[in-house]
């Protein structure tokens, strides 16, 4: 595969070989905009979202320039979950396979669930490229058994569920103990006001790079809204989830008090229901992503946890039970379909509260399929805000007939029934023809 795209960049060979292995012949647009900064050793902000190319933008150029006969620690990548730093770590290992004897670059991976002291014990020689969540990295620190004073770069990356999660207090320690003249990058899918603190303190005119996707989600993802109408919630999804007979789908709920709640009400109903959130342990989190790898479920309860980071295959439906208060985590939330060119269906169960969060959904460029489930099957239902239009229009036709109809300068007697009468003929012209437009 021709890398020459990737050669402008000069990176050193072992780098355009690894991209070779990899299969880029041209970079992603985030790519293109921030290797040449991130190789000039600057800081930068990447805002994107899940699928452009984030990842190997930090790692191609930071890897590029890890001096391989200075045996200590170069870079720190954190990353707010276990599964999302493996994979970052898996990414790191696919590079620097391509280097070997004295040009050889290392990494090691520092997640929690896993022996400490053991790990510890491991550290006698400092990896040049540390990957690992804030909290394990910060513990092994305070050991003295990581040795992160010597590092001139640190990724923080998805900055905003860092936060979220309560680690942003951890990655601040960490870079307390780094040099002054840090580069830190930092990838977030959105910038919330409380990160802001953060990166004030540690970067100085940080070059922001925002990349907005070509489209809000996946082409071949079928968007539906189904309304809750007078039914109970969790009958609706039982019903949507055995008419659907998915291959795999993530019912997505905003805490992890509704997931378990959820999961336990599909329980009882007999469906074997998986569930992925923050409040389980290490290990039992790894139990069940290995349980859903092998298809042991039909269906997983998540948080947004599972939306960013965990990287589950074979997705074919996407079913919100709850609408996220923010926006963006729907595009992340129905990006877990329809990946590598295959098709899948995100529906969503509304109420009328959810009205104006369907509105901004459509005006990012999202476009709703309106059906219902009766009598055992799906159906095609009219628009959910056709009341409305109705309603609207029934205004509209007010305010016109009103135009037509001036008050008298000197009122006389019978006045209002005249008015009236002539409204009332004018409003009746006026529908039949918009009747007659419509036919």
């Amino acid at each position: 595969m021709d890398t020459n795209q990737f050669k402008r960049f000069q990176f050193q060979p072992f780098i355009i070989e690894a991209i070779k292995e990899l299969g880029f012949t041209k970079p992603t647009e985030i790519q293109e905009r921030l290797i040449p900064t991130i190789h000039r050793g600057e800081s930068a902000i990447g805002q994107s979202q899940t699928g452009t190319g984030k990842t190997h933008a930090y790692l191609l150029p930071i890897i590029d320039k890890v001096h391989s006969l200075s045996q200590e620690v170069q870079v720190v990548i954190t990353a707010p979950t276990r599964e999302l730093a493996t994979q970052i770590h898996q990414e790191v290992v696919k590079v620097i396979k391509h280097t070997e004897g004295e040009q050889q670059i290392t990494s090691k991976l520092f997640v929690g669930g896993t022996d400490k002291q053991r790990t510890i014990e491991k550290l006698k020689t400092q990896p040049h490229i540390v990957v690992g969540t804030p909290g394990r990295i910060n513990d092994l620190v305070k050991e003295q058994a990581l040795f992160v004073h010597t590092a001139k770069t640190l990724v923080v990356d998805e900055a905003d569920l860092m936060l979220d999660m309560g680690f942003i207090n951890d990655v601040d320690q960490i870079a307390a103990k780094m040099v002054e003249k840090l580069q830190i990058l930092v990838f977030s899918a959105t910038i919330p006001e409380k990160l802001k603190p953060f990166l004030k303190k540690y970067m100085d005119n940080p070059r922001y790079t925002h990349v907005a996707p070509k489209q809000a989600t996946a082409a071949k993802v079928e968007h539906v809204l189904i309304p809750l109408r007078h039914r109970k919630k969790i009958d609706l999804l039982h019903e949507m989830l055995t008419l659907y007979n998915p291959y795999l789908a993530i019912v997505f709920t905003n805490t992890k008090k509704m997931a378990d709640k959820v999961a336990d009400g599909l329980l009882e109903k007999g469906l074997r229901v998986g569930r992925i959130h923050g409040g389980l342990s290490p290990r039992e989190r790894k139990k069940v992503m290995k349980q859903v790898t092998e298809l042991e479920y039909q269906f997983v309860v998540a948080t947004d946890l599972a939306a960013r980071g965990i990287d589950i295959e074979g997705v074919s439906h996407v079913i919100n039970y709850e609408l996220p208060s923010d926006l963006d985590f729907y595009v992340h939330r129905v990006g877990r379909t329809a990946r590598a060119g295959f098709s899948g269906v995100a529906a969503t169960i509304y109420e009328p509260s959810d009205e104006d969060a369907l509105v901004k959904l459509e005006k990012m460029g999202i476009t709703f399929t309106n059906i219902d489930v009766e009598k055992d099957e799906f159906v095609k239902v009219g628009e959910r805000n056709r009341r409305k239009t109705r309603q609207r229009q029934s205004d509209e036709i007010d305010e016109k007939a009103k135009s037509f109809v001036r008050k008298p300068s000197k009122v006389k007697p019978g006045y209002k029934k005249k008015m009236t009468r002539e409204m009332d003929s004018i409003k009746q012209r006026e529908r039949r023809i918009k009747k007659r437009n419509n036919k």
